[in-house]
């Protein structure tokens, strides 16, 4: 009996065209085949295996795609004036506007810039299209956001017929063809060193780090590439004489741990590019929430209530979508200086319901409202479980089990008909008296002057 045929060689090409995936010789300027300059070579590119996915302008790009007269124009995604930019196109970050930034200041810089509130049921559909097709080539996948991800293609040559590298830029090309969207990809030996190659070439990018040139390529470059270095870290690393990666190469280890305990060691670590991190695709997902920066400071409670109503039904459209609840219901207030605060209650039994987590959190908002002002209010749900687990029935409160059958049919009308076809309304109650429970301890304090 003869043995089966050997399989055939996987291509492992050190250059190749990333339109038409035709292999090249190094140093090719342009592709023999179609003639296009978009060439991707490297020594190492048929021996890398882990990459970093991240779509281009997410938010702002899918608003192009899906509004043809906003094409050439400049385009903000993002809350009013009160708000921060959530994303901008290319042509907005041409005029300096940046994710993060105050909304007056990115109209200041790009007045003629056209402002869409996000649309995140949508965002999130078109994310897991994107990551559904991400599962097509691996089955490790770690998502860390809903426009980027890692992946692990290590073993997966047979099965595309192909190197990492090449399967990738076939997903990409697919993506555009597909969807009519971008992604950049970053591909190298670790997570720390592929998360870098993905922001180098934006958009439309395809990034190489070898293990032969990472040292090299790191000496140079600011402590902030480092990711996670935010300005705060950034700015006590150079107090200290830390400004370029070479920096904290030279420094002594346990300077480095006396200073800054334990990120002091992984700071020296990622100055070599060591990062032993797998992907990890079974992240757990640890809390769901909403939250919303106000147009105007707002004290009084009835205002609040309406906007935290709005945030609680939105909150547990994303838990039954998921099919989780939780034990603990959370609330974000900030006031008109930035500083932040939260309360925190564990319920007697988890709930995916938006009536409950709007009453709990209303009961702690309730506490909060005397005569302070706040301009941003958020609602979350935490201690996940499955749904099953979930809202067990009332035997005491009557009219509980009556709002959770409403809610149920309300649910079902829209799975049926679309989420706009029903709008759950707010009755007002009496305001409520002085609290009998205790004060609920607080979840944490926060001074951040940024949105999450």
């Amino acid at each position: 009996m003869s043995e089966p045929p050997a399989p055939a060689p996987v291509p492992r090409p050190k250059a190749f065209c990333r339109d038409c995936f035709t292999a090249v010789r190094p140093g090719a300027t342009r592709c023999p085949k179609c003639g296009g300059p978009r060439l991707l070579a490297h020594p190492e590119l048929g021996d890398l295996s882990l990459a970093h996915v991240d779509c281009d302008a997410f938010y702002a790009s899918v608003e192009k795609r899906d509004d043809p007269s906003l094409r050439d124009k400049p385009v903000i995604v993002g809350g009013g004036k009160r708000g921060v930019v959530s994303t901008a196109c290319y042509i907005a970050r041409i005029h300096g506007v940046k994710s993060a930034m105050p909304m007056w200041q990115a109209l200041e810089r790009c007045p003629e810039a056209v402002v869409v509130r996000p649309n995140m049921e949508k965002y999130t559909r078109v994310g897991r299209e994107i990551r559904d097709m991400m599962f097509e080539l691996t089955p490790l996948v770690e998502p860390l956001s809903i426009d980027e991800a890692f992946l692990d293609l290590a073993g997966t040559e047979l099965l595309h017929h192909g190197a990492p590298a090449l399967t990738l830029a076939r997903f990409a090309r697919r993506v555009e063809a597909e969807l009519r969207l971008s992604v950049s990809v970053g591909l190298s030996h670790n997570k720390f060193l592929a998360k870098i190659a993905s922001d180098l070439d934006k958009p439309r990018g395809f990034s190489v780090i070898g293990r032969a040139e990472t040292l090299d390529f790191l000496a140079p470059r600011p402590v902030s590439t480092i990711w996670g270095v935010g300005k705060a870290t950034a700015a006590a690393l150079e107090a200290e004489g830390f400004r370029t990666i070479a920096d904290l190469r030279k420094a002594d280890e346990s300077r480095l741990m006396r200073r800054f305990g334990v990120l002091g060691r992984r700071l020296r670590q990622l100055a070599f590019g060591e990062d032993a991190r797998v992907v990890e695709p079974d992240q757990e997902i640890k809390s769901i929430s909403n939250e919303l920066t106000l147009e105007h400071d707002v004290s009084d409670l009835r205002e609040l209530e309406k906007i935290l109503f709005r945030l609680s039904t939105k909150v547990s459209g994303r838990l039954k979508a998921h099919a989780i609840g939780g034990w603990t219901v959370q609330l974000k207030l900030k006031t008109p200086d930035f500083k932040g605060l939260t309360r925190a209650r564990r319920l007697g039994d988890p709930t995916a319901l938006a009536d409950r987590i709007f009453r709990t959190g209303l009961d702690l908002l309730t506490r909060e409202c005397d005569g302070r002002r706040f301009r941003l209010i958020g609602i979350g749900v935490s201690d996940l479980v499955p749904i099953d687990f979930c809202d067990p029935p009332d035997l005491v409160d009557e009219n509980a089990g009556r709002r959770a059958r409403a809610e149920a049919a309300i649910d079902d009308l829209r799975r049926r008909f679309g989420s706009d076809v029903v709008e759950q309304g707010l009755v007002f109650t009496p305001k409520p008296k002085a609290a009998k429970p205790e004060r609920p301890t607080p979840a944490g304090e926060a001074t951040d002057d940024g949105e999450p």
